[in-house]
Order: C-alpha cells, then structure tokens, then sequence
C-alpha cells in the first residue's frame, strides 16, 4: 500500500524568553493580600515573579501527593508560612489549577492542570512514547504496529513499525486512512460523543474501499456499538481486500482516548482466528502506552469474537 500523504514536522521558531513568559503570567495571577507573615521584600514585591515561583512550588508539592495534602503539610514541604501558602493555595483554588475537598480540606491538583498537560504532550512526544511499544509488540506478533489519531473524518498514522516476517506492509509515517473502514478509525469513532458521532454520519461520504467496507450509516452505528462494548474494532479486508486488522484504544491521564494502537497482517497470514488471538496481546501494549501517558491501570473490557 502507498502512503496517501506525507507527514509534516513543523518547528517553533519564535518563542517568548523565559522571562518574558513569567511577567506575563505573573499579571494573570492575581497578588495575594500581604499579611504580617510575610517579609517586608516579599511585600514590596507585591505576588510579583517570587510569588509566582512559590505558586509553582505549591503546585508541584500538590502533585505529588496524589492523595492529597493538608495546609500544614503543605507549607512545611515549601517553606512557608502557612498564611502564605494559604493565600497562594487559594488564589490557585480561584483559578481552577488546585482543588480542595471539602470533607478534609486537603488540596489536590485541578483540571486546567490536566488541559495544559494534554496539550503540551504533542505529536512528537507521542511518537517517541509510541514507537518504542509498537516495536515490541511487532515482535511478539510478527505483524505490522500503527498508532493513529483522529484527523478530521479521517485517521493518520503517525508511529509504525515492521515485523521480523515478510511480507510487510509498506505504510509510511504520516498515511491518512477514513475512519469507517478501518479498525483504527472505528476506535476513533468509536471515542466520540453520541452527538459527535451523529455529525461525523450527517456529513461524512462512507465510500467503499473494497466491498466488504460498511458504507451503510446504520450499519456503522451498530458496528460502533460493538467496539464500545467489546473496547476492540476489527477490520476483515474492509479497507484493503489483503489485509486484516484489530485496534484499540490508547488513553492519556484524564481518561480521554487520544489515538488507537493496533496490528495489520495479510489475511493468508492473519487468519480471523489469529487477528482475535492477538486482540489481548495489543491491548497489553495498549495499557502500557496509555501508562505512558499517564492513565490510571484499568481493568480491560471483554474481547468479543465476532460471528
């Protein structure tokens, strides 16, 4: 198979200074209330880019306890005052980046936390995460590995890799493949919201492949049912006659699936029989990079076969 794109690697060339980000950021946090706790420099300074320092402190000690941590625990871990580390605590509060239980009072890290996490994890982290998983599980089952996120309708691969077999598959990096013909794709699609996915079937052209593909927007509502049950989507020649795939999804820490792992064989090789066989071995793989990515261990859904 030939690859339909290339992939783009695009640099940031220009980036504010290390000290120009803070000052702006230092504006956007606004300044605790100085009280008699603090030193006559730290009032002067008024919450300027020392407090900033000691807010990131704060917020780091916080994310270390996953469990929690009270204000006393806190302040003796960052060297503060408790007055102080409660007026800092607060304002993270105010803004979304800490949370604090109301039972116990412990603070814990909040989500604006997890959103700037998610988005600095790029695709080229990813691929570095990626790779190193896709090549061992091409080992364990001789087949290609894929890795794949959603592009619009469609799916790109943006990590693979070969098997020791022959008879390889030749898709490069960077390849876009439609998401309803493909088990990578139904991964995807099957990640969406029920509105989402009613949007994706309004406009999407479910064009046939091969004439096994699912061109039919009932057919693939039911299909997608399936893989959200089963948490594995399979493909029996739908998007190339030769070639058989299974899929599964790959989540980040917020529990959001962010791309689907998967294997492809030729169908002479991966019989319908091997491709189920495999289902669990890529889901291992899958939970490890999902680790990666900081998710939580999950207990994995039931592999159904198919008829």
């Amino acid at each position: 198979m030939k690859s339909r794109s290339k992939p783009s690697t695009t640099e940031k060339t220009s980036e504010k200074p290390a000290s120009s980000r803070k000052a702006t950021i230092a504006k956007l946090i606004p300044a605790p209330q100085s009280d008699q706790d603090d030193d006559p420099e730290d009032r002067q300074r008024g919450g300027g880019v020392q407090s900033l320092g000691r807010a990131f402190s704060i917020l780091e000690e916080v994310a270390r306890h996953r469990e929690g941590i009270g204000l006393a625990e806190l302040s003796k871990l960052v060297g503060l005052h408790n007055s102080t580390t409660f007026h800092l605590a607060k304002t993270l509060v105010s803004l979304g980046y800490l949370r604090q239980e109301k039972d116990n009072k412990r603070y814990r890290v909040g989500r604006p936390l997890f959103a700037l996490a998610a988005s600095a994890l790029d695709e080229i982290e990813m691929v570095n995460l990626a790779t190193p998983v896709l090549e061992d599980l091409s080992r364990e089952t001789g087949e290609s590995g894929h890795f794949a996120v959603r592009m619009g309708d469609a799916v790109v691969v943006i990590a693979r890799t070969s098997g020791p077999g022959a008879f390889q598959l030749t898709d490069r990096v960077g390849v876009v493949r439609p998401a309803h013909c493909t088990a990578l794709g139904k991964i995807i699609l099957a990640s969406l919201r029920p509105e989402q996915l009613k949007r994706f079937l309004d406009r999407a052209e479910l064009k046939p492949s091969t004439p096994k593909s699912i061109t039919d927007a009932g057919v693939l509502t039911r299909e997608i049912a399936e893989v959200q049950r089963t948490g594995v989507a399979f493909d029996d020649g739908e998007f190339n006659p030769e070639v058989r795939c299974v899929a599964v999804p790959v989540t980040d820490f917020t529990g959001k699936v962010i791309g689907a792992l998967g294997i492809s064989g030729p169908i002479w090789r991966l019989s319908n029989q091997a491709l189920h066989a495999s289902a669990q071995v890529v889901q291992a793989a899958a939970n490890r990079l999902s680790a990666e990515f900081g998710a939580k261990p999950v207990a994995s859904k039931a592999v159904a076969k198919k008829a």
